[in-house]
């Protein structure tokens, strides 16, 4: 397994599994259960998708020594601010029944993001967060949030596949240590992808699927990535990418399907804004 080393020198997995939409408490336990009998050691949870305990109870279950996971989680919108974070982050370690969290990430750019950071550096500070970081944060939202805090975020995780590259964010995130984590590596399947003829093509020449072909460009680049699948062939096969390498030539052939424009919707948007600002979750 490849680590990136964070700007606070922790040592994060390049390679995890995500548990977005795996609503079922008995098949996410199993899903991240198999995960980390695969070799997965990076598990990506958020208290929105509500299977934090059953990420714990798989955790639990796997035997796997704590100081081996990597465990991250997220911050919603609903408990953005100061106190609130302190109490949403005591809740999410009590449901994976953890003693303390490798990286905590608010969620999404919208309510009191700073005083949901000041509570999450004394969080970090105290031992009970070994990194924090953001998710969905915008370039300018991402400098704003340096420039008028102590801690810079360590991770900034986004919407990242070969659709939507993010190469002048990823510059801009390099050249302020941020690590860039994506979000979304298949986008979901959308544009067609798994039928693409590029990654098709490549997939053939290399003797793997399209999803290898995708989780290898990402490992190349550098960018952390928390592929899902509930099935447990391909929770396996997309770990198998540390034994090929793409060409030069092939990252230029997979450079090429970038349309620098999100597949889903993007967090500009005043309406997506005000939409996902509203949406509360019972955690």
């Amino acid at each position: 397994m490849k680590n990136v080393i964070l700007n606070n020198g922790l040592e994060m997995p390049i390679l995890g599994y995500g548990v977005y939409q795996i609503a079922d408490a008995n098949e996410c336990e199993q899903c991240v259960y198999d995960a980390i009998m695969a070799g997965y050691r990076l598990i990506d949870t958020a208290a929105a998708y509500r299977n934090e305990e059953a990420v714990g109870r798989a955790i639990e279950r796997s035997g796997v020594p704590r100081e081996e996971l990597f465990i991250t989680t997220k911050l919603w919108v609903q408990d953005a601010g100061y106190e609130s974070t302190q109490k949403a982050f005591a809740k999410s370690l009590a449901r994976l029944q953890l003693d303390y969290i490798d990286l905590y990430l608010i969620h999404q750019p919208f309510g009191d993001v700073y005083g949901s950071w000041r509570a999450m550096e004394e969080l970090y500070r105290a031992g009970k967060i070994r990194a924090i970081g953001v998710s969905n944060f915008q370039m300018d939202r991402l400098a704003d949030l340096i420039v008028h805090n102590e801690v810079v975020p360590a991770v900034n995780q986004v919407e990242t596949h070969p659709f939507c590259q993010q190469v002048e964010s990823g510059s801009y995130m390099k050249e302020n240590h941020v690590q860039i984590e994506s979000w979304g590596p298949f986008a979901e399947g959308r544009n067609n992808m798994f039928q693409n003829e590029v990654l098709v093509s490549l997939a053939e020449k290399h003797k793997k699927s399209v999803a290898q072909v995708i989780l290898r460009w990402m490992v190349q680049r550098d960018v952390v990535v928390i592929p899902k699948s509930v099935h447990k062939a391909r929770i396996i096969e997309n770990f198998e990418v540390f034994d090929f390498e793409l060409s030069s030539g092939d990252m230029e052939k997979i450079a090429a399907l970038d349309t620098q424009k999100s597949v889903f919707f993007s967090h500009n948007d005043p309406e997506i804004a005000r939409s996902i600002g509203s949406v509360k979750f019972d955690i």
